[in-house]
């Protein structure tokens, strides 16, 4: 998963808007402009929103799913958990189907695997992931900056060649006849 983490309301609001998110998880005590406020903006724009809160009453949790989450989690709470809740929403917010195909390409996105013609692809995550985008784009312009936010996260040199890196291996991995075009200045497609 790439995480990117802001710790109060109006940033959280700044990020949901520069970047799509499958899951967002929410603390409703936010200080600057309060979760539930967040929650309110951005329920029913395309990312599931999970609640992680102190609040754990009842009311509390029946509060915020009417204010537009998916999911309430009440702390404590044990790791694994929001884990499976984060993976749960993410699998119900995913618009692609489960078996991606181009030509003799097959990638089972629910079990993490790919092969290209009778041949099993052993990708890395981050190799699994930009081919995952790119399918799902059906042909659109992916840019190395949406490759680089969506695989790897917020958080990486937005100047490093570590997309035309692990694309030259992704390639490499595909074999011919190539699959992945490259159009200078602009991006990748399929």
């Amino acid at each position: 998963m790439a995480v990117d983490a802001v710790h109060e309301g109006a940033a959280a609001l700044q990020a949901a808007e520069a970047t799509i998110y499958d899951v967002i998880v929410l603390d409703r005590d936010l200080p600057v402009l309060h979760g539930d406020d967040v929650c309110r903006t951005l329920a029913g724009s395309g990312p599931r929103i999970l609640m992680l809160t102190a609040a754990a009453e009842v009311d509390d949790r029946v509060d915020g799913l009417e204010l537009g989450a998916d999911d309430y989690l009440g702390k404590p709470f044990a790791f694994a958990e929001l884990i499976a809740r984060v993976r749960a929403l993410s699998r119900r917010a995913s618009s692609a189907p489960p078996v991606l195909r181009r030509g003799d390409l097959v990638v089972d996105l629910a079990r993490h695997r790919a092969e290209r013609g009778s041949r099993q692809l052993l990708l890395t995550r981050k190799e699994f992931g930009i081919l995952e985008m790119l399918l799902v784009a059906d042909g659109a312009l992916v840019s190395a900056e949406q490759l680089l936010e969506h695989v790897w996260g917020a958080d990486i040199d937005p100047f490093s060649n570590i997309v035309s890196v692990t694309l030259t291996r992704l390639r490499r991995k595909l074999g011919d006849p190539p699959l992945i075009e490259t159009v200078i200045g602009k991006g990748y497609r399929m």
